[in-house]
C-alpha cells in the first residue's frame, strides 16, 4: 500500500527544487508532498531508460504482455486501495474511481490478446515476383515520455503507456502534480509484478519537469490543454521526434425529434455532469435539440436533474481543483449576461466541500457565449433549440475543436449517416463516453483537439517505427553494370501487359 506522505519516485540524487503539496479536494486538507524533478534528474532517468530498453525489447511481445497482464491482475485484486487513492486525490465518486480500474483492466486484456499479432512482421509484395521477397518489421521508438492530466489519474496515466511498454519502449511518466499519488502507487505495483524499475520511471513535478522530458525522449505523448499541446508539438518538431496529443474538446450532443425523451434527458445529465462532474475530455458540453421535442426534453431534463444526489457518495462528486470551479462559474455568468436563462443549479455547495458545484442547466444559449465555444470541464449543460438536423450538424461543426460527439435517435441508420458528417474523432449513437472504454476503437481529435489515436491497432502502432527489409535471391542474376538487365526488362514488360489484362493479379 502506497504511503502518501512519502512517495516512492524513481530518480537520482540530483538536486531538487521546492516540493509541491498535494491537496484533497473534498476536505481541502493536504495529503502529502512530492518533489519537483529537475532537468538533470530527468536527463539521468532518460539515460537509465535508454540503457534498459534493449533488454526490455529482447523479452519479446508476449512476455512483455504477460508482465502487464500480471500487473493488471494485481491492480484488480487491490482495487479497494486503488479506488481510495484515486478518490482522495480527485474527489470522484466510488463508481467513477472503479471505472478507471475497469478500463485499465480491459485495455490490458485487449493488448495482451492482440498485440503479438499486430506487431508480427508483415509480408509485402515486391516488383520482381519469384526473385524478391519483402517484410515490414515493427521496432520501438526507444524511450517514450508521457505527460498526463489529473482528471483520470489512473486511466489517462496508463491507457497509453500500456501499449507503449508492450511495443518494447521504456517509459518516463510525468503525472499531474495535482494527482501524482495514483501513478506512483500503480508503478510501484508494476515493480512488484516484475517490470524492471528502469523500464518505467515516475518523474514528479510541474510544467518544468514535463518540458525537460520533451527534450530527452524519443517519443512524447501528451494529454491536456490545447495551448500546452501546441507548444509540445513545436518542440517535438524541432527535435524531429513523433508525438501524439489528446487535447481539448467542446463535444456536441444532437437530439433528434424521434429520440426517446426520457432516455435523452438522462443521458445528457450523465454525459455532461454525472461522469466526473463534467471533468472529462469527451464530456458533453453543447446540446442541440430539434424543435419538435425541445419543450418536452427540457421538462424531463429538469425532472432528472432534480433527482441528482451531489456528494462523495452521490451521482456527482467534487470538482478536483478551484480553476475548474471558477471557469464554470465564469462561463455561466457570461452566458447570463448575454441572455441565457439558468433553469437549474449553478451554485456552489460549501456544505459538502470547497469544490462542490450543482450542475447548471442553461437555455436560450447561442454561439456568442463562452459556454458554447470554449472548453468548460465542469458540470454545465447548455441547451440550444434547432430547426432540424442540418442546423444541428452545422452548429456542431462550428467549433475549433473536434474530439467526440453524440447523436440521439431511434433511427440508427440515419444516426450513423449523420455521424459521418460531424467533424470529430468519434461519434456515439444513443450514448456517450463508451468509446473510451472500448479498446478496439481508436479515439482522438481533429482540428484543435489533437493528433494521433489511442485504442485499437492504431493506438499500438504509433509506438513503433517501421523497417522494410527486401531480399533478392539473385535467381538467374548475372554480373551487370545496370540495375535492370535484359531478362528483368523483358519480364517487367510481360508483367505489365498481364496486369493490365488481368487487374486481379498482384502488383
Amino acid at each position: 500500500m502506497v504511503t502518501l506522505e512519502k512517495p516512492t519516485v524513481t530518480q537520482t540524487a540530483a538536486p531538487l527544487t521546492t516540493d509541491i503539496q498535494v491537496m484533497n479536494p473534498v476536505t481541502g486538507q493536504p495529503i502529502g508532498t512530492i518533489p519537483v524533478t529537475g532537468a538533470d534528474a530527468v536527463r539521468q532517468a532518460a539515460e537509465r531508460a535508454r540503457a534498459a530498453q534493449p533488454a526490455w525489447e529482447a523479452l519479446g511481445v508476449k512476455e512483455r504482455a504477460n508482465l502487464l497482464r500480471r500487473w493488471a491482475d494485481m491492480l484488480w485484486d487491490d482495487q479497494k486501495n486503488a479506488i481510495a487513492i484515486i478518490r482522495r486525490e480527485t474527489g470522484k465518486t466510488e463508481l467513477g474511481a472503479w471505472e478507471e480500474v475497469a478500463v485499465i483492466d480491459t485495455t490490458v486484456t485487449y493488448y495482451h490478446k492482440y498485440a503479438a499479432r499486430m506487431l508480427r512482421p508483415q509480408r509485402r509484395r515486391t516488383m520482381v515476383i519469384g526473385r524478391q521477397t519483402a517484410r515490414v518489421y515493427y521496432k520501438p521508438h526507444g524511450v517514450a515520455g508521457f505527460i498526463t492530466p489529473w482528471n483520470y489519474p489512473l486511466n489517462n496515466a496508463f491507457i497509453d503507456l500500456i501499449p507503449a511498454l508492450i511495443a518494447g519502449n521504456t517509459v518516463l511518466q510525468k503525472p499531474s502534480e495535482i494527482t501524482p499519488f495514483t501513478a506512483i502507487y500503480a508503478v510501484e505495483l508494476m515493480y512488484k509484478a516484475g517490470i524492471p524499475k528502469d523500464v518505467i520511471q515516475v518523474l514528479t513535478g510541474g510544467g518544468s519537469t514535463g518540458a525537460a522530458m520533451v527534450d530527452v525522449v524519443d517519443y512524447i505523448s501528451f494529454t491536456g490543454s490545447t495551448a500546452t499541446g501546441k507548444k509540445i508539438a513545436v518542440k517535438a518538431a524541432e527535435r524531429l521526434i513523433p508525438c501524439s496529443l489528446e487535447l481539448g474538446g467542446k463535444d456536441p450532443m444532437i437530439i433528434l425529434n424521434d429520440a426517446d425523451v426520457d432516455l435523452a434527458a438522462a443521458e445528457t445529465i450523465v454525459g455532461a455532469a454525472g461522469e466526473n462532474s463534467g471533468q472529462v475530455c469527451i464530456s458533453t458540453e453543447r446540446v442541440y435539440v430539434e424543435d419538435g421535442i425541445y419543450d418536452r426534453y427540457i421538462d424531463r431534463l429538469k425532472r432528472y436533474a432534480n433527482q441528482l444526489q451531489i456528494g462523495v457518495d452521490g451521482n456527482v462528486g467534487s470538482l478536483t481543483n478551484a480553476r475548474e470551479l471558477q471557469r464554470s462559474e465564469a462561463q455561466v455568468e457570461d452566458a447570463l449576461a448575454k441572455g441565457a436563462k439558468l433553469i437549474h443549479g449553478g451554485k456552489r455547495r460549501p456544505d459538502l466541500g470547497p469544490l462542490f458545484y450543482e450542475p447548471a442547466i442553461l437555455t436560450n444559449v447561442n454561439h456568442s457565449m463562452d459556454v458554447m465555444r470554449e472548453e468548460t470541464f465542469g458540470p454545465i449543460i447548455p441547451v440550444m433549440r434547432v430547426k432540424d438536423a442540418a442546423e444541428a450538424i452545422r452548429l456542431a461543426n462550428d467549433s475549433e475543436y473536434g474530439l467526440s460527439a453524440s447523436i440521439l435517435t431511434k433511427d440508427l441508420k440515419r444516426g450513423e449517416q449523420l455521424a459521418t458528417q460531424i467533424q470529430s474523432g468519434d461519434v456515439h449513437i444513443n450514448t456517450t463516453h463508451w468509446i473510451f472504454g472500448t479498446p478496439d476503437l481508436p479515439m482522438g481529435g481533429v482540428k484543435n483537439s489533437g493528433l494521433g489515436r489511442r485504442g485499437g491497432s492504431e493506438g499500438l502502432l504509433r509506438f513503433v517505427k517501421t523497417q522494410s527489409v527486401l531480399v533478392d535471391n539473385l535467381l538467374f542474376q548475372k554480373p551487370a553494370l545496370v540495375r535492370i538487365d535484359g531478362l528483368l526488362l523483358r519480364g517487367a514488360l510481360i508483367m505489365r501487359k498481364l496486369r493490365r489484362a488481368f487487374p486481379f493479379l498482384p502488383l
